[in-house]
């Protein structure tokens, strides 16, 4: 298949299980990305990027295939430990611009409070790399209104998951992900 663009798909799991690297495989495919070769790199959105629904990239992929994601997981072992894991997205209103995703993850944060860090850090990184002005100190809300007003940055969010780990000390894993996809060209599809 050729690329007409590039594509993300965010999507979020987890898993339980004795084994440690199972419950990460358990998370792995209650996020559907399971049987991927799975390759993690660093945090920039291309510019052109497009955000489809899970069900539109997955359609795209094969399994055993290569596939470059921006991915964080967290896991432990410890009865009624609440964590979490989120990845931020923050978007250019210039399309040939690039934005950032940004990976969080933390031990006692709610979905909300994990998620917000994690769209603030990429909306951070996007809003210094553009020269918009604003001050590290006030709250996110607050600058989320600079940002928006500054016309730079056209939208942040994140995807996350938290789990309280398992009451009989059963591993529990989650993971969230942004999954890189190549857009087939009108061409590439099969007659019939």
């Amino acid at each position: 298949m050729g690329p007409t663009g590039k594509a993300i798909f965010l999507t979020k799991g987890v898993g339980r299980h004795r084994e440690k690297l199972t419950s990460f495989e358990l998370a792995l495919r209650d996020a559907r990305i399971a049987e991927f070769n799975l390759v993690r790199v660093s945090s920039i959105f291309p510019p052109g990027c497009k955000v489809i629904s899970i069900q539109d990239g997955l359609k795209t992929l094969t399994p055993g295939q290569i596939v470059y994601t921006v991915m964080y997981d967290n896991s432990t072992d410890e009865p009624h430990r609440l964590m979490a894991t989120s990845v931020g997205l923050a978007i250019p209103a210039d399309k040939d611009q690039y934005g950032y995703l940004s990976e969080h993850k933390s031990f006692g944060q709610t979905d909300e409070k994990a998620g917000d860090y994690a769209e603030d850090l990429a909306a951070t990184m996007l809003a210094t790399a553009l020269g918009v002005d604003f001050d590290p100190n006030v709250s996110y809300d607050e600058r989320k209104d600079v940002w928006k007003l500054s016309d730079k940055i056209v939208t942040t969010r994140n995807i996350t998951q938290s789990a309280i780990g398992d009451r009989d000390g059963l591993w529990t894993t989650v993971v969230t992900a942004a999954v890189f996809v190549n857009l087939p060209t009108p061409t590439d599809k099969q007659p019939g």
